[in-house]
Parts: C-alpha cells; structure tokens; sequence
C-alpha cells in the first residue's frame, strides 16, 4: 500500500475528446491533484504528465483512468512505469485494477516487460530470418544506387577532362556532390 498522495493523470488524443468522464473517476479514486493532456499518445513530449511526474514523490501514487493514457506502445508504457518505479512512484490503473504499489501489481508489469522484450526478440529474428532468405536468393538489403556502373565510368571520363567543374558534373549527372565523391572513389 502506498503512504503518499494520489495523483492524478488524464489524457484525451483530440480537443473533439473530454476528460470530464476521467476526471469524475480520478476524483472519486480519491486524487488530490489532476494533471491533463490533450495530445495523441503517440507524442512523446506529453506536458500534462511530466509535470504529474515531476510534481509526484517518492511514496506518491499517479492514477489513470485506463493503462493506455499513459501510452501507445507497451513500450512506452512499461518505460514511464520504469521512471516511475525508478523514482518510488507507484502507478494505479483504475479499469485494469493495476496497482504497482503491490506485489500483485509489481508482477503483472514484470510480466508485461518480459513479454515485451519476447515481442521485440521475435521481430529481430524475423527479420534476420527475412534477410538472409533475400540474400540466399541473390536479393542485397538497402537502398539502390544513385548511379550505375555506366553512370560511374562516365563521372570518371569527365572528371578527368579538367575542363569540367564538379558542379557541372553533378548537374549533368542529377548528383549530389557527395554521391559522386563516392561514386568516383
């Protein structure tokens, strides 16, 4: 159980959205203090719950409405329960019913980090996977060549011809003059 205050933290993604229905809920949670957000969780620069963060202490409990007011991503999510955690900030969920303030709560976001890091595992494998089946059939990774072989022998012949200046060149060939410096090396 927590020994500080409840804070509360409430977020809608559109000014068409309101908060008055997070609101009464955090209220009634019993939350001193209520920071806001009208921001698309997406964004990583939410003012509304920094300052929430910022303003909590150790011992003090941050409560949402919903897990996804704090973000999109479960990544994101599990990171500001990590800054939290880190700081001795606990974090209640009113409608998943997650308290981090108790050994329940602690192993519900152990389990959602652990499923997380399965999540990006997986992704990485497949890719890998995906990879080195294209290179197996003689596909290369990247992004195509600016210039071909034809284009590069003739960068060199005119770069030769002193008479040609590099932003000639350039023009001539629709280069930056970086791409032809490393086309020509």
């Amino acid at each position: 159980m927590h020994k500080g205050i409840l804070i509360g933290y409430a977020r809608v993604s559109t000014q068409d959205q309101h908060l008055a229905l997070q609101d009464d809920a955090l209220k009634a949670a019993g939350c001193k203090k209520v920071f806001r957000d009208t921001a698309s969780g997406v964004k990583e620069d939410r003012k509304g719950l920094l300052e929430a963060m910022e303003y909590a202490r150790k011992g003090d409990c941050i409560v949402v409405w919903k897990l996804d007011r704090l973000g999109r991503s479960l990544r994101q999510l599990i990171e500001t329960v990590r800054k939290l955690d880190d700081d001795g900030i606990g974090l209640k969920s009113l409608q998943e019913r997650i308290d981090t303030t108790t050994s329940g709560g602690k192993l519900i976001f152990h389990m959602f980090g652990a499923l997380a890091e399965f999540e990006r595992d997986i992704i990485r494998e497949r890719t890998m996977a995906g990879l080195k089946a294209a290179r197996a059939r003689g596909r290369q990774g990247g992004r195509p060549r600016r210039l071909g072989e034809k284009e590069i022998r003739m960068a060199r012949t005119m770069w030769k011809d002193k008479k040609n200046t590099i932003r000639e060149i350039c023009g001539v060939l629709k280069v930056s003059r970086a791409t032809f410096y490393r086309a020509v090396k």
